[in-house]
């Protein structure tokens, strides 16, 4: 799975991260910081708030909260460093 190139280079490694830790059989990251200018948390140059929306078999099983937790510990670095808010749609196949 490629990062959309209309991404930065938050959103793709957002999108490597994800793909390499859950393989998943769908998966869009979708930059929303356009959306979301002048409020707490945004930036000037974007990349602040995104949207993930990933089917991946390691969800089976896995409560929505053990989903998100699971994708947040992947996503660390990024949720430490730069991204304010992230909203997440996650399920198994």
């Amino acid at each position: 799975m490629t990062a959309d190139p209309k991404l930065g280079p938050v959103g793709q490694r957002i999108t490597m991260k994800l793909t390499q830790d859950f393989e998943p059989a769908a998966l869009q990251v979708i930059d929303e910081s356009h959306h979301h200018a002048g409020h707490s948390g945004s930036r000037d140059d974007g990349e602040s708030h995104f949207r993930v929306v990933i089917v991946a078999e390691a969800f089976r099983g896995k409560s929505r909260v053990e989903q998100h937790r699971m994708i947040n510990a992947a996503l660390a670095d990024e949720l430490k460093e730069r991204v304010h808010a992230l909203a997440i749609q996650s399920s198994a196949p």
